[in-house]
């Protein structure tokens, strides 16, 4: 616990952001750049501004912050309201939201941040308009196969569909293209490093690069499972409640399958993988339990190749259980 710092804990929005400073002061101020600089000369000396990563919102101001050099720490949304959970408070208002990110600073003292590289943000903004047009493509294709059921041959709708899917179809390629261009000419090597552990193949690194910012932001591989809901959750108190453990999926649902579905191939041509699934089977639990223990397997492999710039070899063995 580190109440001798002066942290500013800050409850950000699409149009403002409320701020609670050491002195128990409550702020609000707007999200743009005239109250960036209002809040500036409002920060007490050696300030350490901690805020909750909210999609895009906080973005501007942790950039500005960073650049005015103030200490910045951009922590999990869902890391907070645990610790909210923990103190049993009911209260929720942008107020009683920024004083908590503060204690939760005061309690914890997270780490500081860095703004991500440019090619990682522009990647971010390539991958979330693709799921955008993926979503859009799923929904298409239920309609065009409702219409369908129905015995209709032609129609305006149906051709409109069909031309609608065929130019999601092109858009997706050429982004998918823009970030493998992006990716290979500045991760280029730790990709081709990823890419050779058995049942990881370059879609899926790539995406690991670019949610992770290269790896930079995570130290061990229970992190790693964690940032991506692959950590399991359990339910068990006393004699009455017994709830079957389930991973928490609470990350990034696109990686997260990504990573599932490189499982199929991993238990069957990776060496680790395949040991880790048998063992697992063979203790009578679930094959579906195996896999998603072959996909933490993964990451904790994927994560030992990202630190150490070395290929993958099957028989290593690494002396830090955390990373490889």
């Amino acid at each position: 616990m580190s109440k001798d710092k002066n942290y500013v804990g800050i409850d950000i929005s699409k149009n403002d952001f409320d701020v609670s400073f050491p002195s128990g002061k409550h702020q609000k101020l707007g999200n743009e750049a005239k109250g960036f600089v209002k809040f500036l000369k409002m920060l007490p000396q050696d300030a350490h501004c901690v805020m909750e990563q909210t999609g895009r919102y906080h973005q501007q101001l942790a950039n500005y912050l960073f650049t005015q050099g103030i200490l910045v720490s951009v922590v999990n949304a869902l890391t907070v309201k645990r610790f909210v959970q923990m103190r049993l408070k009911v209260t929720k208002t942008d107020k009683a939201d920024a004083r908590m990110i503060r204690e939760y600073a005061e309690w914890d003292s997270p780490a500081l941040w860095q703004p991500p590289a440019e090619y990682i943000l522009r990647c971010k903004e390539l991958r979330q308009l693709v799921s955008l047009l993926l979503k859009q493509n799923t929904a298409l294709k239920n309609q065009k196969h409702s219409i369908e059921l129905t015995g209709a041959k032609g129609g305006l709708a149906l051709r409109i569909i069909k031309k609608k899917l065929k130019s999601i179809k092109a858009e997706v390629k050429l982004l998918e293209q823009e970030m493998e261009t992006l990716i290979k000419a500045n991760e280029g090597d730790l990709v081709s490093q990823i890419c050779s552990i058995p049942g990881v193949g370059q879609k899926t690194a790539m995406a690991l690069v670019v949610s992770t910012n290269a790896f930079r932001d995570f130290e061990h591989s229970n992190q790693l499972s964690s940032y991506f809901g692959l950590c399991p959750t359990m339910r068990l108190s006393g004699s009455s409640i017994k709830g079957k453990s389930r991973i928490s999926k609470a990350g990034d649902k696109d990686v997260r399958n990504l990573l599932f579905m490189c499982s199929f191939t991993a238990y069957k041509h990776n060496k680790a993988c395949a040991e880790l699934y048998q063992r697992i089977v063979n203790k009578g639990k679930s094959p579906k339990l195996a896999l998603i223990a072959v996909a933490n397997k993964l990451l904790k492999q994927v994560l030992a190749i990202a630190k150490s710039g070395i290929p993958f070899d099957q028989n290593y063995r690494s002396k830090n259980p955390l990373v490889g």
